[in-house]
């Protein structure tokens, strides 16, 4: 690789940087070199094996730990930690394979913004290239009557999806309790409408019951094209640019990476295209020159492109769980059986002959707007939050582009027909304050952000490609969001008095009958949140003079040939799953939800056609 030249150059090994090689060099003229800082994980069967979720988050190797400062203002002097896959196939190898697509409403956003061409009805062109649904088995149908509609669903693309199998028991207490409640249930939430209750699938393959990832469905069946190679353990230092000739924009000529102790370059004859994620990106842009003059200054890095919003706008998924203890005369199979050491062996062998825990999923998900979750106060809760908005757009504090960007989330609260909250149902114990006892089993009903007002940063504290950037991710710097919050465990709460959830379930675990009042709740949440890891918008795909970082093109400002094709893009959150979330400790290890892999794949995608047809 070093020293010699490809037609692309790609940054990342990971979710949507492998689906982008391997959809490049399906034309066997066009070389492709994919510079990848983690190690190979193909065949590990911490990573092949479903319902595993914590073996592997505490392996460096696998996973990057990357410390997230916020301001003790807002979430009572916490600090977190952010899991990021490390390796190829990057977070699609450890996330919870909940495979999920935003409302429609949320992507026709994007083109509102000012992105012609990314709206719903191409969002669903390229989402069926990247999938292969499986219909259920009539195991699964004898359990649970699950549907789907097949217009939705991708035929023969690379990542395999279905209906896992999964604690039906708990299904059958959310998905009814939801429906009593008023909430619609949806036949197949594929097809843009999401707003009520239904079934999730999942990227899994149900052929041998394993994980479809990056890896297995793009890579592994075209790793020996000749015309496709992948580095590994290369680190990226910056990105080269042609300065001999004087011009507006520059064209990136190659990559500098460090491999084996060693600083090579390898040089790209079309394209650089960086798809390191939402937290490496602005890392290898401001190391390049490009970003904010004080953020460059600050790590001595010279200017070669004043753009301000390369690591800005950053939005994430936090949530919060409700625990609740369920009723032992009801025969529950949750993920707190795993907890037994010889259930676990037992399930590993089952596992063998494609039976038992192993193939379960996170399933049963529910979305809803503001006047579901509570009619008589929904008005004077989305005018509270035009007033704080409002003050905060006076005060200066925010720009003309994030104000455009309020506007689209404000009307998205009035519309009826938009979700504003999330509430799905693990099969487990998952809040792990008050704790697990032993031989009972519990679900949690986890409340998440789909839309946050509170924007972060994730910027360069040093010219040292391999320290990990700064993560402030602002939580709750708008009050609106811990109020959404609030709003969601108060509905999930009032589901305890209908059927089948008031028999289904013994007790609240956690936070517990103590906590009663709005002031309490906020106090819960504060210091027990959790990062669903969803991060999106540091590369933000909008007009510059908006804090744009890259064209709809994907094409970074102010080059002519670098490209941003990753979920940093995304220039405003959706409500989609990005796959796991909170801290499960699962064999004593703990994991999260992790970035949509839907959408990413998605980005690749339309990513390749962007590459080879606007040259």
């Amino acid at each position: 690789v070093s020293a010699k030249s490809f037609d692309y150059v790609i940054i990342g090994g990971g979710t949507t940087g492998l689906a982008l090689a391997s959809r490049l060099t399906e034309d066997p003229s066009v070389t492709v070199v994919v510079l990848e800082a983690g190690q190979s994980h193909v065949g590990d069967p911490n990573i092949t094996i479903p319902g595993q979720f914590g073996n592997v988050i505490d392996n460096p190797k696998v996973n990057y730990l990357l410390p997230m400062m916020t301001d003790p203002k807002y979430c009572n002097n916490r600090q977190y930690l952010w899991s990021r896959g490390k390796g190829l196939g990057g977070s699609s190898t450890i996330n919870f394979y909940a495979w999920s697509k935003p409302p429609a409403g949320d992507v026709d956003v994007f083109e509102k913004l000012g992105n012609p061409g990314w709206n719903w009805k191409e969002y669903m062109r390229y989402s069926k290239r990247s999938e292969t649904f499986h219909h259920p088995s009539e195991e699964q149908t004898s359990l649970y009557p699950h549907t789907f509609d097949e217009r939705h669903r991708g035929t023969s693309g690379p990542i395999q999806v279905t209906i896992p199998h999964h604690a039906h028991t708990i299904d059958v207490l959310f998905q009814e309790t939801l429906v009593k409640k008023g909430l619609k249930p949806i036949l197949d939430a594929y097809g843009g409408d999401i707003t009520g209750t239904w079934i999730s699938s999942s990227n899994l393959d149900p052929r041998g019951w394993t994980r479809s990832d990056a890896v297995t469905g793009y890579f592994l069946p075209n790793k020996d094209r000749p015309n496709l190679t992948v580095l590994l353990e290369a680190c990226v230092t910056r990105i080269l640019f042609d300065e001999s000739h004087q011009s507006t924009e520059l064209t990136a000529t190659g990559v500098e990476f460090i491999y084996t102790f060693g600083t090579h370059v390898v040089h790209a004859k079309r394209e650089v295209i960086l798809s390191a994620g939402a937290i490496k990106d602005p890392q290898v842009l401001e190391l390049s020159g490009i970003g904010q003059p004080e953020v460059l200054s600050r790590i001595g890095v010279d200017v070669k492109v004043d753009l301000p919003g390369v690591g800005e706008n950053m939005q994430d998924h936090p949530f919060i769980g409700v625990s609740y203890e369920l009723n032992p005369e009801v025969p529950h199979a949750t993920y707190d059986l795993m907890f037994d050491p010889d259930y676990a062996q037992e399930a590993k062998r089952l596992y063998s002959l494609g039976k038992g825990m192993h193939r379960l999923g996170v399933t049963s998900f529910s979305y809803f707007p503001i006047s579901q979750a509570n009619p008589s106060e929904a008005k004077a809760l989305i005018n509270k939050a035009e007033i704080e908005i409002k003050q905060l757009h006076e005060s200066g504090k925010v720009s003309k582009g994030l104000v455009d960007q309020y506007r689209h989330q404000i009307a998205t609260l009035r519309d009826d027909k938009q979700p504003d909250f999330e509430v799905f149902a693990f099969p487990g114990h998952y809040t792990f304050i008050t704790p697990r006892e032993p031989g009972k089993c519990y679900f949690t009903a986890c409340s998440l952000l789909n839309h946050p007002f509170s924007r972060g940063s994730i910027h360069c504290k040093t010219s040292d490609p391999f320290a990990q950037p700064l993560i402030d991710p602002h939580y709750f710097e708008v009050d609106f969001d811990l109020e959404l919050l609030v709003q969601s465990i108060k509905f999930t709460r009032s589901l305890h008095l209908m059927e089948p959830w008031k028999s289904g379930v013994v007790r609240e675990v956690d936070p517990g009958p103590k906590c009663e009042s709005d002031a309490d709740l906020r106090e819960y949440i504060k210091n027990h949140l959790g990062s669903a890891w969803h991060a999106v918008g540091t590369c933000s795909m909008l007009p510059r003079e908006k804090g744009g970082v890259v064209d709809p093109q994907l094409k970074v400002y102010g080059t002519t040939n670098l490209r941003v094709v990753d979920i940093s893009i995304v220039p405003i959150q959706v409500a989609a799953h990005t796959q796991g979330k909170h801290v499960l400790r699962h064999f004593h290890s703990c994991c999260r939800i992790e970035p949509f892999p839907a959408t990413a794949f998605v980005i690749a995608e339309k990513g390749k056609f962007l590459c080879v047809f606007s040259l």
